[in-house]
């Protein structure tokens, strides 16, 4: 080769990863340092396409004559929230017993019109723990693909439990035979379940340990799947790199699945000091949903939900809700997680007020939707922080959350993988 085609060719490489690589600088009064927890005044942050390459204050960052400024003055940045708990897939405000009809493609609909709600709520990660069909599975693909908007998505397939029990199809007649795709008895059986759910596509695992509150005919605190199915269950996601959750109203069934390995307990609702201290030995993570009580008893017979569920809401509103601020003050792992569908997609927001109203600091309450949230599901170097290196999840409110906490519930600017989607 030539030296001039060489230098040529060199030259023309040059311009073209000039031209790749577009640069983004946001200024904005202060920014949620949640590795630290801290408020940093006076930011600047440099996104080099979806990366955070440079943070400092105001005026000290040089960028490329092109880079486009976003000037985001009287706003507080926040790393992209992290919802832990969502159905994407169902709507709260749909009649309760008539929507169980609904087909997989509609389903699916369903779910990409929420993933795009909860996007524009500010959460740019979600881990959908069930649904039919691989319903989710698709939608996240379509959102990687670029073909629709929405958030980073774990999806977990079919949820895995006993036969009649919580994730079952307890609702249809004997004679339809109706059996959830989940639906598993025994190790083995628990086993082949999360082997199929990751065939088709599952990015983490949700196995059902107890009753629970939207279920037929199962009673909320009883311990259904066994520590060994559990187990095996747990086995086989850290087998495959996979993070697993378990649904867990009941005390000894959130006790079976911490001692089994499960890397997060789902609703937590019955925890005594001993089911609490097992968390803390094992470092597992808790996920208490703890607003949605609210929007079930005010609007949950309107939605046509059954008296048997609205009773059982009852039943753990008021256990869970304390559950919770004995494992914050115990130092517990905690993260957030709304079990979104209960109540509408996008409010998602409205629980950091709770959480702080029932014993979290306000920078605790973000810390669940960040950085902890990010280490339950691994990707702590990449989520949960706006720090160089990491991925341009970025979100922003008017003000401070650190002194008015109900700003969560109002995001105005949205930044995923370096793309702006609301400003």
């Amino acid at each position: 080769m030539k030296l001039s085609s060489f230098l040529f060719g060199t030259a023309l490489l040059a311009i073209s990863l000039n031209v790749l690589s577009k640069q983004t600088l946001i200024n904005a009064d202060a920014l949620i340092d949640t590795e630290n927890g801290k408020v940093v005044k006076n930011v600047s942050v440099l996104i080099e396409d979806n990366i955070i390459i440079e943070v400092a204050t105001q005026g000290e960052i040089q960028v490329n004559a092109d880079a486009e400024v976003i000037d985001l003055s009287g706003k507080t940045l926040i790393p992209g929230l992290m919802d832990m708990h969502v159905h994407l897939t169902s709507d709260a405000a749909d009649n309760f017993l008539a929507s169980r009809g609904n087909s997989v493609p509609r389903m699916t609909v369903k779910a990409v019109k929420n993933a795009e709600l909860t996007l524009m709520a500010g959460f740019t990660t979600v881990r959908n723990l069930g649904a039919k069909g691989y319903s989710v599975i698709g939608v996240r693909d379509g959102i990687n693909a670029g073909e629709v908007p929405g958030p980073r998505i774990w999806a977990a397939g079919h949820s895995v439990g006993i036969t009649g029990g919580h994730c079952d199809d307890n609702f249809s007649p004997p004679e339809a035979q109706s059996l959830s795709a989940g639906a598993a008895d025994g190790p083995w059986a628990v086993r082949a379940k999360v082997r199929e759910n990751i065939k088709y596509g599952a990015n983490t695992i949700k196995v059902c340990a107890t009753g629970g509150v939207f279920s037929k005919g199962t009673k909320v605190g009883i311990q259904q799947l066994t520590e060994d199915e559990i187990r095996a269950a747990v086995e086989e996601a850290h087998m495959r790199g996979l993070v697993a959750a378990a649904h867990a109203h009941g005390t000894e069934g959130i006790k079976a699945a911490i001692r089994a390995g499960i890397d997060s307990i789902e609703h937590c609702s019955f925890m005594d000091d001993e089911a609490i201290e097992l968390a803390i030995k094992y470092g597992t993570y808790l996920s208490c949903d703890i607003y949605n009580t609210e929007y079930t008893l005010a609007f949950g017979v309107a939605n046509g939900v059954p008296e048997e569920n609205i009773n059982k809401e009852k039943q753990v509103s008021a256990a869970q809700r304390e559950s919770f601020r004995r494992a914050v003050q115990a130092g517990a792992n905690m993260v957030f997680g709304s079990d979104a569908a209960i109540y509408p997609h996008g409010d998602n927001g409205k629980q950091f007020s709770r959480m702080v109203r029932f014993g979290m600091t306000p920078m605790q309450s973000l810390q669940a939707a960040t950085i902890n949230s990010a280490k339950l599901l691994k990707q702590e170097a990449s989520l949960g922080q706006i720090k160089t290196g990491f991925l341009a999840d970025i979100i922003a409110v008017d003000g401070n959350p650190i002194e008015d906490i109900d700003l969560m519930e109002t995001v105005t600017f949205v930044m995923k993988d370096g793309k702006v989607y609301k400003q």
